[in-house]
């Protein structure tokens, strides 16, 4: 998924995703805000969700660049 296609992402119905490793972000301020409103755009939405699909989507986007593209999917196997 690309990044661009989060917010069609969201406006349909929430799926379960199975959660199997936490990290702790720090956000500049500007950020944090930025989460919030979508968020708040996106009520069917947490925080977490927004930020767990835009990290899964910029990684999808990092897979189809090259050269960054085969190092990326050597680790996926």
């Amino acid at each position: 998924m690309k990044v661009t296609d989060l917010p069609k992402h969201w406006e349909n119905e929430k799926e379960p995703v199975e959660r199997t490793h936490d990290y702790n972000l720090r956000l500049p301020l500007e950020d944090a805000a930025r989460i919030a409103a979508l968020a708040e755009l996106y009520p069917d939405r947490t925080e977490a969700d927004i930020l767990n699909d835009m990290i899964g989507a910029a990684l999808d986007d990092l897979v189809r660049q090259s050269p960054i593209k085969d190092k990326l999917e050597s680790k996926d196997k």
